[in-house]
C-alpha cells in the first residue's frame, strides 16, 4: 500500500508513523508512505501519483482536512481516506467524501491496525482477475475494475469503471460462478450482475454507479439486496 500521511504537527506525525512502523513489524509486511505537513503540499503530490490511502488530520490551517478530501475526490475516487481528529465535531462531514473512518486523537492501536488490516486484505484481491475470451484474445480483467456485467441477448458486456466495455459472446450464469461468490458481487435484476463497491445510489428501481451508470433494480430482489449492501458496507468500514 502507498499512504500519504498529512498533519501539520510534527508530533502526531511521530506518533501515527510509529504505528505504522508497529503494524509493518508485528505483520511482516511493507508500507509505503509519503509526509505531509500541509494539505496543499499533499494535493500537489496526488495530482501526480496515485495513493491507496490518505491519512488526513482534520484540524489544519490553511486548507483543512476535509476540503482536502473534497478536492481529492475530483480525481481519486478510488483510494481511501481515514480522518484523524481531536473532536467527533466533524464525524458526519465525512461521509460526504466517503471517508472509510473516523478515527479521534490519540488513535487506538487496535482499531488502527484492524483498518490497516483489511486494506491490506482488500490490496491483496485487487490483483485478482477474470479471464475472459474476448473474440480471440483472452483478456484478464481485476475483479475491483468491473463496475457490473449486463446480458443483451447472447452476448455479455462487462463495464468497467473507466467506462471500457469488454464484450463476450455467452450467457450470464457463465460468469456467476466466479462473480458471485465474491461478497461486493449481488445480482440486481435478472440481465444485471453489479460490484456494489462502485456503487454510489441505490434505490428500489435502480443503481447508480460511480461513473454515472444508471442500472435497474429488480423490485422482488430489492429488499434483500438493500440488506447484503448494507452488510457489505459496514464490512468494509470495520463497524
Amino acid at each position: 500500500m502507498y499512504l500519504a500521511v498529512c498533519d501539520d504537527k510534527k508530533e502526531e506525525l511521530d506518533r501515527i508513523l510509529a504505528l505504522l512502523d508497529a503494524w509493518q513489524k508485528t505483520h511482516d509486511a511493507v508500507l509505503h508512505r509519503k509526509v505531509f505537513q500541509s494539505a496543499v503540499e499533499l494535493l500537489e503530490s496526488a495530482r501526480q501519483e496515485r495513493f491507496t490511502l490518505y491519512l488526513l488530520d482534520v484540524m489544519m490551517p490553511g486548507m483543512d482536512g476535509l476540503e482536502c478530501a473534497r478536492e481529492i475526490r475530483r480525481f481519486d475516487d478510488a483510494a481511501e481516506i481515514i480522518f484523524l481528529s481531536t473532536s467527533p465535531g466533524f464525524a458526519y462531514e465525512s461521509y460526504g467524501v466517503r471517508a472509510l473512518n473516523y478515527l479521534l486523537k490519540p488513535v487506538e492501536p487496535e482499531k488502527f491496525f484492524s483498518l490497516l488490516g483489511q486494506l491490506a486484505l482488500r490490496e491483496q484481491r485487487l490483483q485478482d482477475a477474470l479471464t475472459m475470451k474476448t473474440g480471440t484474445t483472452i483478456v484478464r480483467v481485476p475483479y475491483s475494475h468491473i463496475s457490473y456485467v449486463e446480458v443483451i441477448g447472447k452476448h455479455v458486456y462487462f463495464h468497467l469503471v473507466n467506462a471500457d466495455v469488454r464484450e463476450v459472446v455467452g450467457s450470464l450464469k457463465d460468469f456467476e460462478a466466479e462473480l458471485l461468490p465474491r461478497p461486493e458481487f449481488m445480482r440486481v435484476h435478472r440481465s444485471y450482475i453489479v460490484n456494489m463497491l462502485q456503487v454510489e445510489e441505490l434505490s428500489s428501481g435502480h443503481i447508480r454507479t460511480f461513473s454515472g451508470k444508471t442500472v435497474p433494480v429488480s423490485r422482488l430482489l430489492y429488499p434483500q439486496l438493500q440488506k447484503d449492501y448494507m452488510a457489505l458496507l459496514f464490512e468494509q468500514r470495520g463497524w
